[in-house]
């Protein structure tokens, strides 16, 4: 390979550190405010970079309260639960519709790829809901988007490219088809799982837009509240004594934002290696 030149190099590194920069301020600023006090705040024009004096006052305000604790947990057990759901239904048909002797596979398939292009609205999708009697309940926010058509043709494409003498093999060692998609398909998908993992916990732990409609304020998820205090600048409906709040608003509604980013920001370091490859393994089969 031919030795890049200097000023070649020097563009490149200078562009990377440009997007670099790009990327991290708003983090570091988002913190930084969280972290201030508001004379400090005020003095920078409402965005604090890195504090001089760093105080923890805006997160023991936003915890002492109760409200978004409670939204924590409620989005991470939504987050959970409604991933590995639908893992197991997503992983289950697109190994069912890799047989070519599955009744109907042909019909299954062309229906979940139908979704892709056509959607029922939000007024037919709310009478529904209401009809299963799922309105204020947590199943709401699961149920409707249990399957990703998407993420079902990515790991379907990727069980295709398996090598089937392997499956075989499985079938006459005498596994039935649960024993081999258990024992031998599963152990080999790492990769592509957790990255459908990661889309699907992704999507669950920012839906908001679901929640506004099906559930009451006294059971939104964090990214409701999110919403509600940072976006939107409604006071939180704390227990918190508002005479005894310290820390600047600002500083507050940061804190909020760095809450609702750990918990995805602290999964993807561990999914990162998979990313890649889970990618580009369904991509280029399908």
């Amino acid at each position: 390979m031919e030795k890049p030149h200097p000023v070649t190099l020097a563009l490149k590194v200078l562009l990377i550190a440009l997007i670099c920069f790009l990327t991290l301020y708003p983090m570091l600023a988002v913190l930084g405010t969280s972290l201030s006090s508001q004379p400090e705040i005020a003095a920078n024009n409402g965005f604090v970079l890195i504090p001089m004096k760093p105080t923890l006052e805006a997160y023991q305000t936003i915890f002492s309260g109760g409200v978004v604790t409670s939204a924590l947990v409620r989005s991470l057990l939504i987050t959970v639960i409604g991933t590995l759901a639908s893992l197991a239904v997503t992983v289950g048909m697109a190994y069912g519709l890799t047989r070519r002797d599955l009744v109907g596979g042909r019909f299954f398939l062309t229906a979940a790829l139908f979704t892709m292009l056509f959607s029922a609205g939000i007024i037919p999708n709310f009478l529904m809901i209401k009809q299963l009697g799922l309105l204020n309940n947590y199943a709401a926010l699961i149920l409707p988007v249990l399957l990703s058509a998407f993420n079902l043709i990515v790991i379907r494409s990727f069980f295709q490219s398996l090598p089937q003498e392997l499956l075989e093999a499985a079938r006459l060692d005498g596994l039935g088809d649960f024993g081999i998609l258990v024992k031998v398909v599963l152990p080999l998908s790492k990769a592509v799982l957790a990255v459908i993992g990661l889309f699907y916990a992704v999507g669950y732990w920012n839906a908001f837009f679901n929640a506004m409609l099906y559930l009451n304020s006294d059971q939104w998820p964090l990214p409701m509240i999110l919403r509600q205090y940072a976006l939107l600048g409604q006071p939180l409906a704390d227990s918190t004594n508002t005479s005894e709040i310290t820390a600047p608003t600002q500083a507050i509604q940061m804190a909020v934002v760095v809450i609702s980013l750990v918990p995805i920001a602290a999964a993807f370091p561990f999914l990162q290696r998979y990313f890649t490859k889970g990618v580009l393994t369904g991509a280029v089969k399908g």
